[in-house]
């Protein structure tokens, strides 16, 4: 959990640069990434947090073997699912109080049973453990692409 919350401060130092675009690297803003990050954990703490843990049975999982011993995922992968695309323009004031709130909901993952779980559509279902990394590699994944932007735009 420490690494995810570490992942999470470096995301909310790109802030000021939230209106950056480099086409080159991504279609979508700097602002973009950081709040879509934020809403991808949001969605998987709330869909963990109605799961019944009785329901959670452990399924090998060939991409998510990939994805976790790499700890990374390749990009262009996949594209984001329309829950967790960010609809409204980048607003750096309404992203720290996004910041603020997912403060909150970590402290509700850290509460969770171990075999609560959401249902991810690669790897099938991720109990809490598997969860907190899987949004480990994610948010690294969008540092990753938020730096290139900033790096190949100078």
């Amino acid at each position: 959990m420490n690494k995810l919350s570490q992942l999470l401060e470096a995301l909310k130092t790109y802030i000021p640069q939230g209106a950056v675009v480099n086409e080159t690297v991504s279609a979508s803003s700097i602002g973009w990434h950081i709040d879509h990050s934020l809403l991808v954990i949001s969605q998987i703490i709330k869909a963990m947090e109605a799961s019944d843990p009785a329901e959670y049975q452990f399924q090998l999982n060939m991409k998510r073997i990939l994805a976790f011993t790499l700890n990374r995922f390749p990009r262009g992968a996949a594209k984001a699912p329309k829950a967790v695309k960010p609809v409204d323009t980048f607003d750096a004031a309404k992203t720290i109080l996004a910041f603020d709130a997912i403060n909150s909901r970590l402290k509700v993952l850290a509460s969770l049973q171990p075999n609560q779980f959401f249902l991810h559509p690669f790897f099938g279902k991720l109990n809490q453990k598997a969860a907190i990394k899987m949004m480990g590699i994610h948010t690294d994944h969008h540092l990753r692409i938020i730096k290139d932007i900033l790096q190949k735009q100078a």
